[in-house]
């Protein structure tokens, strides 16, 4: 736990994402490092980096001793659906996700990397005034809708589904979950009984969510569907790929509303 003025939810998404990617770098082992400090950026730093605000902050850093990257490689990794993952294996949102969430919490994010060294991700964030003592109850207070219904995850970004499926197991629900369209599909092929809810990415590689769905509601024609995206939900209508009708939440989200938004369906 932190004392910044960011969902704590949001902060755990970058931090696994960043692991997740850490360990993807390292595909024979290595080691990886998170370390934490405060820290006072001043007039100094912003010479340095004219995106840093003079202030203070607490920094996260995620390092690893793995690939490391190329400087062309380096300069586009927060660009959305850039990825040098295998085909299958992730859509490149995941570090344009974790992005938006630094910027629109008024952070900061950089990246150093060096071929056959590794690379450290540096996060910061603004540092909130006030007791931490009085911020964990504010934190643990904070209601979410429970359930003891079945619902599917399905998404291809492993900290977002790491994530959600945690937070609702936790709430009551049984949940199945799936890295992309295909095996979310043979999961359901082989129930015996449909899930109460889909919770689905729109984007994803060689199945979309809604492909996805159209293929289910071919034995399954009622059941409840859920569409999550890091796109514009008008962006996602207007390109076709989904249907205005659909119940949508759009990513990054907090873990709250992923648990109000999957009640309201539910009880729909």
């Amino acid at each position: 736990l932190w004392n910044v003025k960011v969902d704590h939810g949001h902060v755990e998404q970058v931090i696994v994402n960043l692991v997740v990617n850490a360990s993807d770098a390292m595909p024979k082992g290595g080691k990886l490092t998170i370390e934490t400090k405060n820290l006072v950026l001043d007039n100094e730093h912003i010479q340095v980096d004219p995106d840093i605000t003079a202030g203070s902050y607490v920094m996260i850093a995620v390092s690893d001793t793995g690939v490391g990257m190329q400087e062309e490689v380096r300069a586009r990794i927060f660009e959305p659906f850039f990825t040098t993952k295998e085909a299958g294996r992730g859509t490149g949102l995941g570090l344009s996700t974790i992005y938006g969430i630094v910027k629109q919490s008024n952070g900061h994010i950089t990246v150093e990397s060096e071929i056959g060294t590794g690379t450290t991700f540096k996060i910061y964030l603004p540092r909130a005034s006030g007791k931490i003592e009085q911020m964990v109850q504010k934190q643990s207070t904070t209601e979410m809708p429970h359930g003891n219904e079945t619902i599917l995850v399905v998404e291809d970004e492993q900290t977002v589904r790491t994530l959600a499926v945690k937070t609702l197991k936790k709430l009551g629900y049984t949940i199945l979950h799936a890295e992309n369209g295909g095996a979310a599909f043979a999961m359901c092929r082989n129930r015996e009984k449909p899930v109460d809810l889909i919770v689905t990415d729109v984007v994803m590689p060689e199945m979309s969510g809604s492909e996805f769905v159209e293929h289910v509601r071919g034995f399954w024609p009622d059941v409840k569907v859920l569409y999550m995206s890091g796109y514009s939900f008008d962006g996602i209508v207007n390109e076709g790929t989904l249907d205005r009708e659909f119940p949508y939440l759009r990513k990054p989200f907090r873990l709250p509303e992923l648990a109000q938004k999957i009640r309201e369906v539910l009880d729909e």
